[in-house]
């Protein structure tokens, strides 16, 4: 089973452009997010896929391997035309504003494909208990609901499940952005139009459960840095 690593990334991003050519410690925030990933040892390759000839250009001077895409409304319709024509199994979608890795959800990912013998699983993600009412509230912390056996049910930015029975404790969870995909169920994904509820929630992981495709969540208590602002990016430096 060949596993990838692909991590997409785009230079204009909205709330905070050319955050991946900031400097964070001695390197570019990219740069460092690619190496990280390189030393897990876990892949057979890692690729950047992105639309900036200077992200392309800062990841090859380093010795790594980018590749050119167009622009795309999502990261999995960037990662499907990124590996289109390269021979693997398994692709791990790692963000690249995320450089502070932790191996043992990756490890989990992989682990999912090894045991689905039928081959049944599209894609695999990770998913992390919400303790305080104001983060099981935000709109921004997409909350996943699952089966069980641990497949996604739904994704919603709104509060699910609701919780009308008070005797009842409910456990929320939100779903972490880290995607381990099958490269078949990837390249199909991209050839499927946006679905209704994707459109509506404006999250692309439904366009996988309305068509019907696998999604394993495994539960972590993983906590990425993420760097979407100047702020973010001085607490990232006074981590390094």
């Amino acid at each position: 089973m060949k596993t990838i690593a692909v991590i997409p990334a785009r230079y204009n991003s909205t709330r905070f452009p050319g955050k991946l050519m900031e400097i964070l410690g001695d390197k570019t925030v990219i740069t460092t997010t690619y190496q990280n990933v390189v030393e897990t040892g876990l892949f057979d390759e890692v690729f950047v896929a992105t639309d900036s000839q200077i992200i392309f250009d800062e990841i090859s001077k380093n010795g790594g391997k980018a590749v050119m895409t167009g622009e795309h409304e999502t990261g999995s319709d960037r990662i499907a035309e990124a590996v289109k024509n390269i021979d693997c199994d398994i692709v791990i979608n790692v963000q690249g504003d995320e450089p502070f890795l932790k191996i043992e959800p990756l490890k989990q990912l992989i682990e999912v494909f090894s045991k689905d013998e039928k081959k049944e699983i599209s894609l695999a993600s990770l998913k992390i208990k919400l303790r305080e009412l104001e983060e099981i509230q935000n709109s921004n912390n997409v909350k996943v609901i699952t089966d069980n056996q641990g497949f996604a049910l739904y994704f919603s930015r709104s509060v699910i499940p609701f919780h009308r029975e008070l005797s009842y404790d409910v456990k929320y969870y939100k779903h972490i952005g880290v995607y381990a995909f099958r490269k078949e169920a990837l390249i199909k994904f991209s050839s499927l139009e946006m679905t209704p509820m994707e459109i509506s929630e404006k999250l692309e992981q439904l366009r996988y459960l309305e068509n019907g495709m696998k999604i394993k969540l495994v539960e972590t208590d993983f906590v990425g840095i993420g760097i979407d602002t100047p702020e973010d990016l001085e607490k990232a430096k006074m981590l390094i």
